[in-house]
């Protein structure tokens, strides 16, 4: 159940925040590469193989990477500086996209492009966490204040962020692939990551203080191991196979029916009915929970993805798209929410790269199954990786939900990990 807007400070009392335009334009800039790569691997190196089935894989590859080393970026810019995270990674993104688009373009055998698609998902840098990680130290909790009511707006407000990458990104990378060039997509991408990211690590004033060596009085745990965390791991990778089966399925069935220019169009509107609603769930205060909006919310996600494969028309997978779309973006935000009353700020960032690493291993995931569906038995079959993905999520959070309640005062969440006050799920 939702009050009125002005129940609450809304978008443009955020945005007053001093210092939050400093890192929000370049961190925008910087961000864009999570959305472009996946579908500029899969359009260039189709295109150079023929197959869905290898351009799957080569994405899939740079995914899982991604998932992988995200959550120990996430460690090292909590413990030394999201500037010391930042500039080396960057360096090291712009050479892999580079030599993976000279061996795709001279036809390198296929273990070639899994050997340099490793470093380069990899080293994506992990700007939306880092991003959502000043907010938390500038709005959250500390021994000396409580939390700003911004703290909600502001988790709505990143996730509008992210919907609308995936907006602009994959049409973006879709449009110079297709119009200028096969590469052009990935070389975009590597030029976003490079400038946005520098850009972004200059802003130093912004930046959350590094967390000291754990010492023996004070032991440091990982965000994973907070029961809750890893129970939105599961209902994220749900998420990113809806990303990652919608993005090859919707450029195998462009294909198919002979039209490759509408696979950005129906992405965009797939992506643009996440930044809607996340748009309007930012700018209501909601009497209920994240925990209880988290769970309806994946309901209808996983009700709307259940009826993608049996859609043929374009006019009616634009309509059904738009309202995954819109579905994504409550589960997203109640989900990054719930990660303030579960995990202390001396590990929000790991929390944070844990579940946009998440989402990038269940994209991987389902760009690879859909792939091979695709490539075998023709581009509907590969939109049931999105139904397949949130139904086995959906179970779990329902079997686990009690697991995403924060502790009570005076319990501890895990070792290291300090106390918590009491925070109000449902």
């Amino acid at each position: 159940m939702a009050t009125t807007v002005s129940d609450r400070p809304g978008y443009g009392q955020l945005l007053r925040t001093p210092g939050a335009w400093t890192f929000l334009l370049p961190g925008f800039a910087a961000r864009q590469p999570f959305a472009m790569l996946t579908i500029g691997i899969v359009l260039l190196v189709q295109h150079t193989t023929g197959s869905y089935g290898s351009a799957g894989a080569v994405a899939a590859v740079s995914g899982v990477s991604m998932a992988l080393f995200a959550p120990q970026s996430g460690k090292l810019a909590d413990r030394f500086g999201q500037r010391a995270v930042l500039l080396p990674g960057v360096l090291l993104h712009a050479v892999s996209v580079s030599a993976l688009i000279v061996l795709a373009l001279a036809d390198a055998p296929l273990w070639a492009l899994f050997a340099a698609a490793v470093p380069t998902g990899a080293s994506i840098p992990q700007v939306g966490p880092m991003v959502r990680a000043r907010w938390a130290a500038m709005l959250g909790a500390t021994p000396d204040r409580p939390a700003s009511p911004l703290m909600s707006t502001a988790a709505a407000f990143e996730s509008v962020t992210d919907e609308f990458t995936f907006v602009l990104g994959p049409v973006i990378a879709t449009a110079l692939c297709t119009g200028v060039h096969p590469a052009a997509g990935l070389v975009t991408e590597a030029a976003l990551t490079l400038v946005g990211g520098l850009l972004f690590a200059a802003q130093r004033a912004t930046q959350p203080a590094p967390r000291p060596a754990a010492t023996a009085a004070e032991p440091h745990a990982s965000a994973l191991s907070v029961p809750g965390v890893r129970v939105l791991i599961v209902a994220f990778l749900g998420i990113g196979a809806v990303f990652g089966g919608m993005q090859v399925s919707l450029t195998a069935f462009s294909e198919e029916i002979g039209h490759p220019g509408v696979n950005g169009v129906l992405y965009g509107i797939f992506a643009a009915g996440n930044m809607l609603a996340g748009i309007a769930c930012g700018a209501i205060a909601w009497k209920s929970g994240p925990r209880r909006r988290l769970i309806v919310g994946y309901v209808a996600l996983t009700l709307t993805a259940s009826g993608l494969w049996a859609v043929h028309s374009v006019p009616l997978l634009a309509g059904l798209g738009l309202l995954v779309g819109l579905c994504i973006a409550p589960a997203l935000i109640s989900g990054y929410t719930l990660v303030d009353s579960l995990v202390p700020a001396t590990a929000r960032t790991e929390a944070f790269t844990w579940l946009t690493g998440a989402v990038a291993l269940g994209q991987a995931a389902a760009v690879t199954a859909a792939g091979q569906l695709a490539d075998a038995h023709g581009a509907s079959t590969g939109f049931l990786v999105p139904l397949a993905g949130t139904a086995l999520a959906l179970v779990t959070l329902l079997a686990l939900r009690s697991r995403l309640a924060p502790p009570s005062a005076g319990r501890t969440v895990a070792r290291g990990i300090g106390h918590r006050e009491p925070v109000t799920v449902d």
